[in-house]
C-alpha cells in the first residue's frame, strides 16, 4: 500500500467523504477520536460503518479511540464487519499498545499505525516497535498532545519551527519507524492557507526520511504526493548508480558523472526506485 498521503476527515461529516477521496489521497483517515465530540461518536460509529460497508474508491483507516478510554471496544464492534484498511491508534505507547489492539481484533488481522508520541511514556517506547513489525502499517507521531501532557505552552517557535523537545521526538519517531521496517509517516501541517510553507516542510520531511505525511485539508494532497514522488531526473539518476554497480558487482565504489558513489548511494538509489515502482 503506497502511503504518501493521508488524509483525515472527521467521522461525524459524511459528507465529506466522498469529495476526499476524489482529492488524490493515497488513504483517508475516517476519524474517531479528537474530532468527533462525545455525544457524536455514535453517529460516526454509524457514518463510518456505511462507507466501509460501501465500494469505497480509497483505501481507508479509521482512527479508534485511545485503549485506556472506554470507547475503542465500541469503535470496533461498529467498523470490523467492514473491513477498514487499516487502524490509526492513538495515544499508542510502544510495542504492548500494538499487542494490546491486536487483542481486541481477536482472529481479523489489520495493518495498525500508531500515533507514537502522544504520551510522554510513549518517548521511551519508541524503539519496541520493530518487535511488532509484521503487524504495523507505519509509525506517525503528534506535536499538540504531548506539550498539552507535560504542561508545555507550544511544541512551536514563532516561525513555526518545533521546538528542541519535539524535534527530539520527531526524529526519534523516525528512527524507530526505520528500525521497525516500517514506513515513517510525518505529521500534519496545521496551515492550510500558505502553499509554499507546506511545500518547504514536506521538502524537509522527504529530506530526513520520511516516506509520507498526514493531511488535513483536500487542499494539501496534491502538494504532498508531489513532494513525496520521485522526480524523473531522481529516477534517472537512481537508475545510472543501479546500473554502474550492475556493471561492475565486485567494486566498492564508483566515479559517476564525475563524482564518487559507494555502496550507501547504491542502497539510497534502489530505495527510490522501489518507492516508484521502478
Amino acid at each position: 500500500m503506497t502511503l504518501r498521503s493521508l488524509l483525515f476527515v472527521p467521522g461525524d461529516r459524511p459528507d465529506r467523504f466522498a469529495k476526499a477521496a476524489a482529492s488524490g489521497a493515497d488513504a483517508l483517515i475516517l476519524d474517531l477520536e479528537d474530532s468527533v465530540a462525545f455525544e457524536s461518536k455514535g453517529e460516526a460509529r454509524g457514518a463510518v460503518a456505511e462507507w466501509l460497508a460501501g465500494d469505497r474508491p480509497v483505501p481507508t483507516f479509521v482512527r479508534v479511540n485511545p485503549l485506556d478510554g472506554d470507547q475503542t471496544q465500541a469503535d470496533l464492534a461498529a467498523i470490523l464487519p467492514g473491513r477498514p484498511d487499516g487502524l490509526l491508534l492513538p495515544k499508542a505507547e510502544g510495542a504492548a499498545s500494538v499487542e494490546a489492539l491486536l487483542g481486541l481484533l481477536g482472529d481479523v488481522r489489520l495493518p495498525i499505525l500508531p500515533i507514537a508520541t502522544e504520551t510522554p511514556a510513549a518517548i521511551f517506547q519508541l524503539g519496541s516497535y520493530a518487535t511488532v513489525r509484521d503487524h504495523l502499517a507505519g509509525l506517525t507521531w503528534g506535536a499538540e498532545d504531548l506539550p498539552a501532557a507535560i504542561g508545555a505552552a507550544t511544541s512551536r517557535e514563532e516561525d513555526g519551527r518545533y521546538t528542541p523537545p519535539y524535534e527530539m521526538v520527531r526524529s526519534l519517531t523516525l528512527f524507530g519507524a526505520h528500525a521497525a521496517a516500517t514506513a515513517a509517516i510525518e505529521t500534519v501541517f496545521p496551515r492550510i492557507d500558505a502553499p509554499d510553507a507546506l511545500a518547504a516542510y514536506v521538502a524537509r520531511a522527504r529530506r530526513d526520511g520520511f516516506t509520507g505525511m498526514m493531511a488535513i485539508h483536500p487542499v494539501q494532497v496534491a502538494t504532498i504526493n508531489a513532494g513525496f514522488t520521485p522526480t524523473p531526473a531522481e529516477l534517472a539518476h537512481a537508475r545510472a548508480i543501479v546500473d554502474a554497480f550492475a556493471a561492475h558487482p565486485g567494486a566498492g565504489a564508483l566515479k559517476l558523472d564525475g563524482k564518487m558513489i559507494d555502496r550507501p548511494h547504491l542502497v539510497q538509489a534502489r530505495r527510490i526506485l522501489d518507492r516508484a515502482g521502478a
